[in-house]
């Protein structure tokens, strides 16, 4: 038994014999097929390519579909290429895979965007211009810090928009925030082995998870109106959301900011300053960046993904110049390099301010849905003493307090859960349950635009259904 790989027309690893051709590959075909190797509508060679690859007859091969397309193996029409037109039983091959979770009707969990709003076309078009223009070096491994053209879009934007002092030099791309966060965790076990880092309590869940799976000890910083406090925390780095804490809301106020910095010098301690969605306050101008007041002290995260999507996997990092080697060879090893023609798409978009005009659209979207949130709940509010949304108006999820004496958090989630309503509770971002006021999060730029107010309505049924 011999296995035949096409080397013209479409590409097809077939098992066959010299000694019985026809019959042989009828074989083999048939049980690619019902293995499901060979899935249902896969287009397969014509009969001249593949006699070609197997250096037999074309009526070889010929005669060969034909009796799998009359035994319904195959299927063709005059003129078409020939597919596979056979689903094998279920029972006998991998099961498919099917969205997993609740077919929700209406969404407001935090930490996406609107659906349906990626800029396709747009996306599209500076793409195809960023790789129409690229050197041929281009399209090699590349830089692990990543190209050169997206490092130096970035340095000029984020000085501009954020107030952050880099160079290229200083700027490492990484695929999302979480990844550079297990990036990063690799750095400190190096360069402060035997310390632990601390994450705001309450903060990011997902974000507290993956440093503790990288092998950081964790402990809580806590978070008041002032924003995060590390005084008495003797750990190697923090982890905070200055422009727009997650979830409480809140902006570290500028003594805080002081302060932190003055605790990070006096404890050779590092500040990782996640700005996940430091452009989008819709309020007023944003606040600048941490990193502006050290940035001997501070490493600075960035995202694409609340600007574009989520599924643009593109992170990046503004580390001190100190530990540029040590962040570049760790990344190196690491492997995670985001590919070249998305980063070289991403460089364009911001070198020609189409990113600016994306954020612009953003803000003035999110300032809208979040008045229409305002204003529902402040009809709630006049029948529920307590309930309110606190902090300031920026990104899109916004913290609801709940009256205290009324049903637990878990209750209204499930409560909604019942209306095909998703929704997240407060506590879930916490270091210890129940250490924090009760509320929910409300990520009010999921839905679909459409979807919006059908979604609200929901939101205001359970609640009053709820503390009535």
């Amino acid at each position: 038994m011999a296995e035949f790989w096409t080397t013209s027309g479409l590409d097809l690893l077939v098992a066959t014999q010299r000694s019985r051709r026809r019959a042989s590959l009828e074989d083999g075909l048939r049980q690619a097929i019902e293995s499901g190797r060979l899935a249902y509508g896969t287009r397969l060679p014509s009969s001249r390519s593949l006699a070609d690859d197997l250096g037999w007859s074309r009526g070889t091969v010929t005669a060969a579909y034909d009796q799998l397309i009359s035994d319904g193996y195959l299927h063709a029409r005059q003129g078409s290429a020939t597919v596979v037109g056979f689903r094998p039983d279920r029972s006998n091959t991998v099961a498919e895979a099917t969205p997993s979770g609740t077919p929700w009707r209406y969404d407001l969990r935090p930490g996406t965007t609107p659906i349906g709003s990626f800029p396709v076309e747009e996306w599209l078009r500076h793409q195809g211009s960023a790789l129409r223009d690229a050197p041929p070096t281009a399209f090699g491994y590349g830089d692990p810090a990543g190209t050169i053209e997206l490092r130096t879009a970035l340095a000029a934007y984020l000085g501009r928009v954020r107030g952050i002092r880099a160079s290229p030099e200083t700027i490492v791309i990484t695929a999302g925030i979480t990844q550079a966060l297990s990036l990063l965790a690799a750095v400190l076990r190096q360069t402060h082995p035997g310390r632990t880092i601390a994450t705001e309590d309450p903060g990011f869940w997902f974000h507290r998870d993956a440093l503790a799976r990288s092998g950081l000890p964790i402990v809580p910083l806590p978070v008041d109106q002032e924003g995060a406090d590390p005084q008495g925390l003797d750990v190697a780095a923090v982890l905070v959301t200055p422009a727009h804490q997650y979830p409480t809301g809140v902006t570290m106020s500028p003594a805080r900011r002081r302060s932190l910095v003055a605790w990070a010098r006096g404890n050779d301690a590092l500040i990782i300053e996640d700005d996940y969605d430091g452009e989008l306050r819709h309020d007023r101008r944003p606040v600048p960046a941490l990193q502006a007041d050290a940035p001997d002290r501070v490493i600075f995260a960035g995202t694409a993904s609340k600007a574009l999507s989520p599924a643009v996997r593109v992170g990046w990092l503004v580390v001190p110049e100190a530990l540029v080697d040590t962040v570049g060879q760790t990344q190196r090893h690491l492997l995670h390099n985001v590919d070249i023609t998305t980063q070289l798409g991403l460089a364009h978009v911001i070198s020609h301010h189409a990113y600016d005009q994306r954020v612009r659209a953003i803000r003035v979207a999110y300032r809208r849905r979040y008045q229409q949130l305002s204003a529902l709940v402040s009809t709630l509010t006049e029948s529920f003493p307590g309930m309110r949304l606190v902090g300031v108006r920026a990104g899109g999820q916004a913290p609801l307090l709940l009256p205290p004496a009324g049903p637990s958090e878990q209750d209204i989630v499930a409560s909604a859960a019942s209306e095909g309503l998703a929704l997240e509770e407060l506590a879930a971002s916490s270091h210890t349950p129940g250490s924090h006021p009760p509320g929910l999060l409300l990520g009010y730029a999921h839905p679909a635009d459409h979807r919006y107010h059908a979604t609200l309505q929901a939101l205001g049924r359970v609640l009053r259904r709820e503390f009535a």
